[in-house]
């Protein structure tokens, strides 16, 4: 079987998306292009054999010749088009936010549930990187007893202009929300923003860095940093502390050069393509596996899934309301039990 895969937005994520299930992902077809901007929709499809391109969104998901959807669309027209996915009961691979606020995206947890099916799969692509996935085998083995802290760090070069100091958590913070919730494998209770000096070389108005501190259900804590003007490269760190012992993943370690005079070093990942791009094709090839195997287990998924995109949603909302008023805030999240099959 190939799964015949429809790419809504093809902007720097959705046309990395295309080319990798061109490429690389073995038994997919990219069959359906869709973009508000016609023209690079045209440009990409030109670039598939055997894809057309669909002007119409919800038209796409629809369509005959398509099996599965990727959504790596704007974060506001999410919830429409991942419901059209449940209604059409097509899989569908979405690019985080699942939605831009807490209430529709419970509601899309509850439609899901609802059908008895497994449908949606939430783009945290960290999960499949292999020194995350490492680390929380470190967690889940006891080797070193049980982690009582994390140290998270998330630095970009520049963001664009449009970037706002919210935005700093819903579309920066919010990996580190996730990887929190994967690695300690719970939920977070509560979120504080600490806001240091801003960067001299930020937008003026922009909170750059951030300090978050989340309070896990067990007591654990965890600390996150977010600075995204550093002017320097992408950089995603982790180091988990335990009773017996720490481990860290993101060191960029695989050449350290010492020179004359006095130099060491190395190089530090440019962006975030090359620090994740094994990643993103094993998303998107056990994604595509699982949804061969979707019609005789019920289970179109393998990763995150819909629930993980609201519990982000509800943790990025806490931090934004601790951000304006500079106060711990509770996150408040329904009892995942009260909905059978979330």
């Amino acid at each position: 079987m190939t799964v015949k895969v429809a790419v809504l937005g093809v902007g720097v994520m959705g046309a990395n998306h295309a080319d990798q299930l061109t490429n690389l992902v073995a038994g997919a077809d990219v069959t359906v292009i869709n973009d508000y901007d016609d023209e690079r929709a045209n440009a990409i499809a030109d670039a598939i054999p055997g894809a057309r391109v669909v002007s119409d969104p919800f038209d796409a998901i629809v369509a005959e010749d398509v099996d599965a959807v990727v959504i790596a669309t704007p974060g506001p027209v999410h919830e429409k088009q991942v419901l059209a996915c449940l209604e059409a009961g097509k899989p569908v691979l979405c690019e985080k936010p699942l939605t831009t606020d807490v209430e529709s995206s419970l509601e899309i947890v509850k439609a899901e549930a609802a059908l008895g099916k497994q449908l949606i799969q939430i783009g945290f692509m960290r999960r499949f990187d292999d020194e995350y996935m490492k680390l929380r085998a470190l967690v889940e083995s006891g080797e070193l007893g049980a982690p009582i802290m994390l140290h998270l760090a998330h630095r970009n070069p520049a963001v664009p202009d449009h970037f706002d100091s919210a935005m700093i958590v819903k579309d920066c913070l919010v990996h580190e929300v996730d990887c929190a919730r994967f690695l300690l494998g719970e939920e977070i209770k509560s979120v504080h923003i600490l806001k240091p000096r801003p960067n001299s070389n930020a937008r003026d108005g922009l909170q750059d860095p951030q300090f978050a501190i989340f309070e896990m259900e067990s007591g654990r804590m965890v600390d996150a940093e977010a600075f995204v003007t550093t002017g320097i490269a992408y950089e995603v760190r982790s180091e988990a502390i335990f009773e017996r012992g720490s481990a860290q993943i993101g060191l960029d370690v695989n050449l350290v050069r010492k020179s004359a005079p006095g130099i060491w070093g190395g190089t530090v990942t440019p962006g975030f393509k090359e620090r994740f791009g094994r990643a993103y094709h094993d998303q998107l090839q056990r994604w595509v596996n699982a949804v061969k195997r979707g019609d005789e287990t019920g289970n179109y998924v393998d990763g995150p899934r819909a629930w993980d995109g609201y519990a982000a949603a509800a943790v990025c909302d806490a931090g934004v309301r601790s951000l304006t008023t500079s106060t711990r805030v509770e996150v408040d999240m329904v009892d995942r039990a009260s909905i059978p099959g979330a």
